[in-house]
Parts: structure tokens; sequence; C-alpha cells
């Protein structure tokens, strides 16, 4: 039997979660290198004898850990775990409030020129992928998910529509734990104050979405950074709560 396979792995974890360590040691290993195309879903269905939910979750997990990049209507892709002297926010570095605060603070400086520059020299295929990461994470939390993976890739489909690859490359190499929520997704299926507090955050997208459309810069700038001043202050409440 395979070893990957769900039956040999450990008990008392999900069928996602056994996923997404398979696939991650692919990655680790080198079998997958960066810039590697992954296999479609139906054939890690078949392999691996899960479901489709359980494949897309987990490529979600990989998408928000910065492991891999979903393209859309393309496929997805193996950026990598970087090298080990790389720059990257890793989860043992979010380990409290401050640490989130300080990443959040970061977001502010580089993803609000990025919102600027974004909405001076996007494509009509930038807008393209920027609209289907929040569809994707509409369709996420309707499904009861809490779309860490569609959230990360609006914010690098943003970066990318720059034309500035250093943007995007920054992004990719902070990876999807940037998130604040990230290291708090769960499998469990969300409360409904849970999805409203996720379209919550998903109308700012839009707000900032609808500037870049436009094309108004400054109105992109200010759309992000609302946006992640709030992200800001709902961790500090939480914090409090």
């Amino acid at each position: 039997m395979n070893a990957e396979t769900p039956a040999s792995l450990r008990r008392g974890r999900s069928l996602t979660a056994d996923l997404v360590q398979a696939l991650g040691d692919r990655v680790r290993d080198g079998r997958w290198p960066a810039g590697a195309r992954l296999p479609k879903e139906a054939d890690l269905m078949s392999e691996f004898g899960v479901s489709r939910t359980v494949v897309r979750e987990a490529m979600s997990r990989l998408q928000a850990a910065g492991v891999v990049d979903i393209r859309h209507g393309v496929g997805t892709f193996v950026l990598g775990y970087g090298d080990p002297g790389s720059f990257r926010i890793a989860p043992e570095q979010l380990g409290t409030l401050q640490d989130v605060i300080a990443v959040l603070e970061l977001r502010i400086a580089l993803e609000t020129e990025s919102a600027g520059l974004a909405a001076q020299r996007r494509t009509v295929e930038n807008l393209a992928a920027i609209r289907s990461a929040l569809d994707a994470f509409t369709g996420a939390v309707d499904a009861g998910r809490d779309a860490v993976g569609p959230d990360f890739q609006f914010h690098l489909e943003i970066a990318r529509a720059t034309q500035n690859r250093h943007f995007g490359d920054l992004m990719g190499t902070l990876g999807g734990m940037m998130i604040p929520r990230a290291r708090l997704e769960s499998s469990e299926p969300l409360t409904p104050e849970r999805a409203q507090y996720l379209r919550r955050v998903n109308a700012e997208h839009e707000s900032i979405y609808d500037a870049i459309d436009r094309q108004d810069a400054e109105g992109a700038r200010a759309a992000m950074r609302t946006h992640l001043a709030n992200s800001r202050e709902r961790r500090r409440r939480a914090a409090l709560a």
C-alpha cells in the first residue's frame, strides 16, 4: 500500500489534515519542486480515496500556508517552502497578539501602496483574477469554510496587478500565515456569527476591488488601509473579549 494513503496515516486526524501532510511531504522532499504543476483534482481524489471537498480544503490550506499557488482556470503550482534562511512568517512567529499586530503593520505599509499601483496598472486579466478570488471567498463561506485560501489569493492577485514582480514575490514569501485567522482555521463548520463576520471582511474586499476597477489609486489605497486597520482592531478586540 502507498505509504501516503489515508488508511496508513495516523488515526485521530481529519482526512484534510492527512492530505495536507501527504502533499506537503512531496514538496518538502523535492518530488514536487517549485514551479511544478499539481495533478488534477480528480487524480488526487482517485489516488487518496477522498472527496472533492477534502481535496479543495487541503489545497486551500496549502495555499494559505504559501506552499502552492492556485491559478483559477490554469492549475495549481508549487511555490515551495522557501530556503531555510529566507524571510517567511511562520506559524510559531504568530504566537502572541503583538506578533499578529506586527505583521498587520507590515501589511498596511506594503499593501496600501500595492493597491494604489494595482489601480493604476491593472489589466483586464488582473481584474478577472481578483474577482475570481472574491467569488471563491463567497463560495467558501457559503459552503461553511473559513476562506483563508481565497483571502490570501485576493491580496496576492492585487500584488501581481502592480506589474512589479517584487510585490508578488514578497507576498508569496510572506505566505498565507499573514492572514491573521490562518492559525485559527478549523475544519469545524462556521457558526452563523462567524459567517457574518467573514462576509463583512469580504465587503471590505469588494470596496478595494471597486476602486481598482475604476482605476482610483487614492481610493484603492484608502480602502486597503481601512481594511487592514479594521483587521488590526478586530484582533485587539478579540483578545480583550
